[in-house]
């Protein structure tokens, strides 16, 4: 049976990710920052496949260890999915307004915790293993107030496909999975009706079709991998 280690996997996308797989037959390592919700997900996730889940904050070394070690106990990880993220404070604040702090929160976050926590996990991922880290658009295109998070997004996508290039053994994919009905962008516009918006749910079957999609390593969006997909099936 198939493990994947997904961390934010409480709520918005790594929640519907986690009940993707577990309706596959995967079994699930999951984290998140707060222990109640990340309690109810395991609980529904329990009825459908082996989960395990630690409470913590992926910035914090003692936290990744654990997280880790619980991880290694339960076998060796097919999957890894990089999907906590800090936004960098709500409203987003402009860049002459963004507070030490804050950034360096948001960079302990979203670029160093996912690097330390792949460069502890090596140990313990299965030969051709796959790396997902959820990126945004906004580290490739620039909005208003959107510069912390957004150059902290940038950095990743980077850092993923260095980490393709030193190590070829494994499939790293940076993935944008486009705006989302989530809580933290509706933290991004507080007060704003983001009904438009795509639920996480209608996201997650295109992250399990990019996982069996055989792309090779390299930064992709949600709407460029359906498109993959389109051609490949009107291809055949």
């Amino acid at each position: 049976m198939s493990h994947a280690l997904i961390t934010g996997g409480s709520l918005g996308l790594g929640r519907a990710l986690a009940f993707e797989l577990a309706h596959r037959g995967w079994t699930l390592t999951i984290d998140a920052r707060h222990e109640e919700p990340l309690a109810r997900t395991a609980q529904g996730l329990s009825e459908l496949t082996a989960v395990h889940a630690v409470a913590g904050d992926i910035a914090d070394a003692a936290h990744r260890e654990q997280l880790v070690a619980v991880a290694a106990a339960a076998g060796r990880l097919s999957l890894v999915i990089n999907n906590a993220s800090d936004l960098g404070g709500s409203p987003l604040p402009r860049l002459r307004e963004l507070q030490a702090a804050a950034y360096e929160q948001v960079l302990r976050t979203n670029v160093v915790a996912p690097q330390q926590l792949i460069r502890a996990l090596l140990p313990y991922l299965e030969p051709q293993a796959m790396i997902i880290n959820v990126s945004s658009d906004a580290g490739v295109d620039h909005y208003e107030s959107w510069g912390g998070y957004g150059s902290s997004k940038a950095a990743l996508d980077h850092q993923t496909v260095t980490w393709a290039v030193e190590e070829p053994d494994f499939i790293w994919y940076s993935f944008d999975p486009g705006d989302m009905r989530t809580a933290m962008h509706q933290a991004a516009y507080p007060g704003e009706d983001i009904s438009d918006r795509a639920e996480p749910e209608t996201v997650a079957p295109i992250v399990v079709a990019l996982i069996s999609s055989g792309l090779p390593s390299g930064r992709y969006s949600a709407a460029e991998v359906a498109a993959s997909l389109a051609e490949t099936a009107r291809s055949e």
